[in-house]
């Protein structure tokens, strides 16, 4: 079984993180995606919710597709959510499972300042995908990559490749995702809630009457 793994706030989700979960799955063949609201982020975000507000949220986005799955494993925790030790409890949990961690360009350059990075890509095949303001081309900077050439990074930032996969010297392997951009920021959707501005067609429905019944995002 391939599953991919789609960790973050979720502050919240909207269809930016809902179709880009949808088109990893699609470009790299996955069974299902998980997603993992994270509890308490190691770095402090501003303005972040409860835990289990964004876990309900998430809940409801994800519940009209077959392939998409939810887990509370970050917030039962109740300590700091490194991504590392949610990994070893999956890898606990799945057995015989191949794990795709879906992490934007971003992500992957911050990689390095993680807890353990290098044991996470023990446990875990990479999905990097692209981002609005980043470049499959930045990542040339980035410790982890080894023997990609420039001139195939410029390719799928031009669209002439859609992916692109290499080795990493952990074992596990690493793939590139070129997706359509939605310009959706959680911070946008809340400013616009705080503000008492429209937030429909930005997310689903479901998430949009769950922060209006819960009052979020009010200043």
């Amino acid at each position: 079984m391939k599953l991919g793994i789609f960790g973050g706030t979720f502050n919240p989700i909207h269809y930016g993180h809902l179709r880009a979960a949808e088109e990893v799955r699609d470009i790299l063949g996955l069974d299902r995606i998980l997603f993992i609201p994270s509890g308490k982020p190691p770095l402090k975000k501003t303005g972040l919710t409860s835990a289990r507000y964004r876990y309900e949220m998430t809940k409801t986005a994800i519940k009209n597709n077959l392939f998409f799955d939810i887990s509370d494993i970050e917030i039962k925790a109740h300590t700091v959510s490194y991504s590392i030790e949610t990994f070893k409890k999956l890898a606990v949990k799945y057995k015989n499972v191949d794990f795709f961690f879906i992490l934007g360009i971003d992500a992957f350059l911050d990689l390095p300042k993680w807890k353990e990075p290098r044991s996470i890509m023990k446990l875990t095949n990479l999905a990097i995908i692209s981002r609005p303001g980043f470049s499959f081309i930045n990542l040339l900077s980035s410790p982890y990559l080894k023997n990609v050439h420039k001139k195939t990074l410029e390719e799928i930032d031009k669209g002439a490749k859609t992916t692109f996969s290499f080795d990493l010297n952990t074992g596990r392997k690493a793939y590139l995702c070129r997706i359509p951009a939605l310009e959706i920021s959680a911070s946008i959707i809340r400013s616009l809630v705080s503000k008492g501005k429209n937030i429909k067609y930005l997310l689903p429905d479901s998430v949009e009457s769950y922060i209006i019944s819960h009052k979020l995002y009010k200043k």
